[in-house]
């Protein structure tokens, strides 16, 4: 009797196949079978971008949260499950951060920054002095970070593309990143 036991991961067919179930039928058991495969795996995803446990576990809770309303817009033709998936936890981190009260100053002045080098002049005189301080305050980082903030801000370019573009390691972008972050943030709150 040869009783062979199954230890195949489960393929994106697999995973397309419990989205639709998901999808048009509201198939709790395929959902969970999602669940329990990606939940860890999120958190796990999340932990390394420096998110703290109780955060992880809520963005894990809204992304999978939006799996479910948002099944039918799941298109297995543009991405597999685990890439759609990852994609919506990272969005939901991004705007985790955004909502935090030291990324709006920054931000604002970046965005400003950024519409003053396409060409598109804000015509008043405070967010000149506003994108000149934060032009400054770039400028006053080390270059390395100083560059990395272009990159990824200015440039829109990931932090994988810049570990690629720069042939740095990913971990090293993030906390450089993280560091500029910090400096900038002390050289938007000093008076002026």
């Amino acid at each position: 009797m040869n009783h062979a036991i199954n230890t195949t991961a489960p393929d994106a067919r697999y995973w397309s196949a419990q989205m639709s179930a998901v999808s048009t039928q509201r198939d709790r058991t395929s959902f969970m079978r999602i669940y329990d495969h990606f939940a860890p795996r999120l958190q796990r995803y999340l932990r390394n971008l420096g998110v703290s446990g109780p955060v992880a576990d809520e963005l894990v809770q809204d992304a999978l949260l939006t799996l479910w309303r948002k099944a039918a817009m799941f298109d297995p033709a543009r991405a597999s499950l685990d890439t759609w998936l990852y994609r919506v936890a990272r969005n939901l981190y991004i705007d985790h951060v955004r909502r935090e009260p030291h990324w709006l100053p920054i931000q604002e002045g970046l965005d400003r920054l950024d519409h003053v080098e396409s060409g598109r002049l804000d015509s008043q005189p405070e967010s000149f002095f506003d994108q000149d301080i934060l032009k400054q305050a770039i400028d006053r980082l080390p270059p390395v970070q100083a560059k990395l903030v272009r990159m990824c801000y200015l440039e829109s370019k990931s932090h994988g593309e810049i570990s690629r573009e720069l042939d740095m390691p990913l971990g090293s972008v993030k906390s450089s990143l993280r560091r500029a972050f910090a400096k900038l943030q002390g050289s938007m709150r000093a008076p002026r």
